[in-house]
């Protein structure tokens, strides 16, 4: 009975974590009105960007205080360890749908590109682009333990978990987060940069690089040399590598 229990929760974590992205993507890339960042501004600037900033603020917290070594020792005393990696899934998810569900609109136009024109259909390109290296890349690492299905079925076949090895394939060999490097273009990429969204974009960008200084942290402490020396010839995001 406990390892169904456990393998429905872990299901209903994914298809949660799963949507929000599939969220996220459709209101970020204004694919529907309805769940556009975009709109009318109801709210002052100064308080649309204090409620934006918190939103940001309330996503970072916790996608990057719950990926930390110290915090999964602590709640595993509350719920089985094989659960924990899906609990994060589902806080993450839940997270990403309020911040993006609670954006507040600022109005103004900073570009806008025709439907017209052939840039239109370039930058959804880009767009499109980016959230498919994103997907790609969680199957690179592996999908199912990254969204915490894989643990939830080793308990039920009562195998030991292992740990993901360290292996550096495709977009790997030449960024060490191809998965941001793809949030990034899909945030981006976009024909109509409102200041709603060049401000959303700022922010996410900048939570980016600070949760990836915590994250290449405990890669080291994971990976050790090896991660390391990964970390001197591959790029951090943009697979540009410069001279020294």
């Amino acid at each position: 009975m406990k390892k169904t229990l456990s393998a429905v929760y872990a299901l209903f974590c994914y298809a949660i974590g799963f949507l929000s992205l599939l969220y996220w993507i459709a209101s970020t890339g204004n694919l529907f009105p309805e769940a556009s960042i975009d709109g009318v501004p109801v709210m002052d600037t100064g308080s649309a960007i204090l409620k934006n900033l918190g939103l940001v603020f309330l996503f970072g917290i916790q996608h990057t205080v719950m990926a930390r070594r110290g915090f999964k020792k602590w709640i595993i005393r509350f719920i089985p360890a094989h659960l924990e990696r899906s609990t994060y899934v589902l806080a993450t998810g839940i997270a990403l749908t309020l911040l993006v569900w609670q954006w507040e609109p600022l109005g103004g136009v900073i570009w806008q590109v025709s439907n017209e024109s052939v840039w239109y259909n370039v930058l959804y390109g880009m767009f499109f682009t980016g959230w498919v290296i994103l997907f790609i890349s969680t199957f690179l690492i592996n999908h199912f333990d990254l969204f915490g299905l894989r643990q939830a079925y080793l308990r039920i076949r009562n195998e030991p978990y292992k740990a993901i090895d360290f292996k550096v394939v495709a977009f790997y060999k030449y960024s060490r987060h191809p998965l941001y490097l793809g949030t990034l273009i899909g945030i981006w990429s976009t024909p109509l940069m409102t200041v709603t969204h060049l401000v959303y974009s700022l922010l996410l960008t900048t939570y980016i690089l600070v949760g990836l200084y915590y994250e290449e942290k405990d890669l080291i402490h994971v990976f050790g040399e090896q991660y390391l020396a990964y970390k001197r010839s591959t790029p951090r995001i943009i697979p540009i590598k410069l001279k020294q």
